[in-house]
C-alpha cells in the first residue's frame, strides 16, 4: 500500500515517519525543507524511542508524487484550499483520504471540493511539533482514531488500522460524530486559553480559576454534543481529558506555536463552526464564544 502525506511537519512527520520505518512506503510532500531533508534524512525524537530516516521518499510537488492508496492531510485547516491543486495527483479510484486535522466540519468542506473521494477523520492525541528544518519533537501520547465519514471500502480503513497498530501507534476505529466532538473536548478549551492567557497547558490546571474556566468550557462542548445526539458523551469525560493533561508533559498546543510564530490561527473549524452549529440546533456555548472573538482580536492584531 503506498501512503502519502501532504503536510510533513510535527503530525505528519511523525505518524508517516513511523509508517515508513516500520516498512510501508511513504511519500512525503515537504516545503520548506525539501533540500535539508534530501540531504540529511528525517529525524524523531520521540518519548517512545528515537529514529533517523535516511532516505525518505520527498518531494515539493505532489505532480512528482505517484498516486496513493491512503493520503494523511496533516496541513493547517487554514491551507485547505490549497488542496484543490495538490491533492488531485495523488488520487485513483479507491484513494482513501485522511484528515488528521483540528475541529468541526472540516469533512464537510472538502467532500465539497470533491465529491467522490473517500474521507476519513484522523484523530490524534499526541503532543508533537517540528522545531527544525526536519526534525520532529514527539512529547508524549501518539495513538490515532479513525472516523468514517465517506469511505464505503472498509477494508482499506481496517488496513491502515493494522498499519499503525503494526508501526508501534495505537489506532482504531471510531464513530465519526463523536470521535469529532470528543476532540473539540479538548481542543476548544486549551488551544485558545493557551494562546489567550500566553500559557501552557500545565499552568491553566494548576490555578483553581483558570482549571474551573478550562471545565466549564469542556461542559459547553459536552452539551452542545448532547444536544446534536452525539452518543458516549458526558460529563465523566470531561474529568478523563482534565486528569489526561494533568499526567501529560507542560504543552503548548498547536495554536499557541501559530501565535507564538506569527502564523494565522485555524478559528474557523476550531471555533465558529461548532459554535454555530451549536446555536443552528438551539445550544449556546458562551463562554468559548467569548474566547472565539477574544483569539479573532488577537489573530487581527499579529
Amino acid at each position: 500500500m503506498k501512503y502519502g502525506v501532504i503536510g510533513t511537519g510535527g503530525i505528519g512527520g511523525f505518524y508517516g515517519a513511523k509508517l515508513a520505518r516500520s516498512g510501508q512506503e511513504v511519500h512525503f510532500l515537504l516545503h520548506k525543507d525539501y533540500e535539508y531533508v534530501c540531504g540529511h534524512g528525517l529525524q524523531v525524537d520521540s518519548c517512545n524511542g528515537s529514529f533517523h530516516l535516511d532516505r525518505p521518499h520527498v518531494y515539493r510537488d505532489t505532480h512528482d508524487m505517484p498516486p496513493c492508496d491512503v493520503v494523511l492531510v496533516c496541513l493547517k485547516s487554514i491551507n485547505n484550499h490549497l488542496l484543490a491543486s495538490l491533492l488531485p495527483p495523488l488520487l485513483h479510484e479507491h484513494t482513501v483520504v485522511v484528515l488528521i486535522q483540528n475541529g468541526i466540519g472540516v469533512e464537510d468542506d472538502v467532500q465539497e471540493m470533491f465529491p467522490g473521494v473517500q474521507l476519513v477523520a484522523g484523530l490524534a492525541f499526541i503532543c508533537t511539533a517540528k522545531t527544525e528544518p526536519g526534525h520532529v519533537n514527539h512529547q508524549c501520547y501518539g495513538h490515532i482514531n479513525l472516523g468514517n465519514y465517506s469511505c464505503s471500502e472498509k477494508q482499506i480503513l481496517d488496513e491502515v488500522v493494522a498499519h499503525f497498530n503494526a508501526a508501534g501507534v495505537k489506532a482504531g476505529l471510531v464513530d465519526y460524530q463523536e470521535a469529532r466532538w470528543k476532540k473539540a473536548v479538548w481542543n476548544m478549551p486549551f488551544n485558545g486559553m493557551t494562546v489567550a492567557l500566553h500559557t501552557q497547558t500545565d499552568h491553566l490546571l494548576q490555578h483553581p480559576a483558570t482549571r474551573e474556566l478550562i471545565r466549564q468550557q469542556m461542559m459547553e462542548v459536552i452539551g452542545a454534543a448532547q444536544h446534536l445526539g452525539v452518543k458516549n458523551l458526558d460529563e465523566s469525560f470531561a474529568d478523563l481529558m482534565l486528569k489526561m493533561t494533568d499526567e501529560m508533559t507542560p504543552y503548548s498546543p498547536s495554536m499557541r506555536l501559530d501565535y507564538d510564530f506569527h502564523r494565522p490561527m485555524e478559528i474557523e473549524y476550531l471555533y465558529a463552526r461548532p459554535i454555530e452549529i451549536a446555536r443552528q440546533a438551539g445550544f449556546a456555548m458562551p463562554r468559548l464564544e467569548m474566547l472565539m472573538q477574544e483569539l479573532r482580536f488577537l489573530n487581527a492584531r499579529e
